[in-house]
């Protein structure tokens, strides 16, 4: 094995955690793959031949290519629907931990609210336990004030009502309500599985009409009347685990035509993320449905 098959192997050795940090960063898994790409990038053209600690490296390398990928977004300003990881309701729980390990789209939302710099301190710190001497370079503070990005982050996480029911069971039964109600067209049922400030989300790509988001039940339940044509020319909606919890894939055809992940809190639903972005649902792995 020559110095670069030796190097290449090392950092494969990595990658699952790396595409791991990538992902809580940017909850976008192509972006995450483009991340752990750019971090190989740097490794190939660098003399690592001092650092004993690989993987921290590595990590710093990953978190400042994620900044500076988040910091672009938000001077676009734009409107994000997570892309959700999808498993099977019936998998095993070696396959549950693993996804437990992920992170709900809930969370996901509510870290996309965040600055770059509070992002990025929360997810290291909170989520990879790595020590604020070495995240304070990343995010160009003090160890100090990194601490008080951790914080703030700490706090506005703490204080979204995003905590979902545990139970995926009961989250299964309301949002099979819900559905039943969408197909059969009755509002008042609707209305009654959504929390009252429930929250829609849905990305549609730009040739669907973009992103849109619909908040409070009324709004909601008009919204999801449309719904009851996901089954309809051939189309199938199936069960899955959206992040871990309660969702549905739709196909038309035999390609999915949209992805719906559902919040359940209090035996109501309290938010609906709905992918239907052609190109971003093409990335997604659905094979594991089958």
């Amino acid at each position: 094995m020559n110095d670069a098959d030796w190097l290449a192997h090392r950092f494969e050795t990595h990658r699952e955690h790396l595409r791991a940090v990538a992902y809580r960063m940017l909850g976008s898994l192509s972006e995450a793959d483009d991340a752990v790409q750019e971090s190989w990038l740097r490794l190939s053209r660098s003399d690592t031949s001092d650092v004993q600690n690989l993987a921290g490296w590595l990590t710093t390398v990953v978190g400042r290519v994620c900044l500076d990928m988040l910091r672009s977004r938000k001077a676009r300003r734009e409107e994000f629907v997570p892309d959700p990881i999808i498993t099977r309701e019936d998998d095993g729980p070696e396959e549950s931990v693993l996804l437990a390990d992920s992170v709900g789209l809930a969370l996901l939302v509510v870290l996309d609210t965040l600055t770059p710099g509070e992002r990025l301190a929360f997810v290291l710190r909170d989520m990879f336990a790595m020590p604020f001497e070495q995240i304070a370079p990343i995010v160009g503070r003090s160890e100090a004030a990194t601490r008080q990005l951790a914080s703030r982050a700490r706090r506005r996480v703490q204080g979204a009502p995003v905590a979902p029911d545990p139970d995926v069971a009961r989250q299964r039964a309301v949002v099979d309500a819900f559905l039943a109600a969408a197909r059969g067209g009755d509002f008042e049922a609707l209305v009654s599985v959504l929390a009252p400030d429930v929250v829609l989300r849905a990305d549609r790509g730009a040739e669907r009409g973009g992103s849109i988001e619909v908040t409070g039940a009324a709004a909601v339940a008009g919204q999801a009347l449309t719904f009851s044509r996901l089954g309809a020319g051939g189309g199938t909606v199936r069960r899955a685990l959206v992040n871990g919890a309660a969702g549905v894939v739709a196909t038309r055809e035999g390609r999915p035509f949209s992805v719906l992940g559902f919040t359940v809190a209090g035996g109501r639903i309290v938010a609906i993320d709905i992918l239907a972005d052609p190109a971003r649902l093409d990335r997604l792995d659905l094979a594991v449905l089958d």
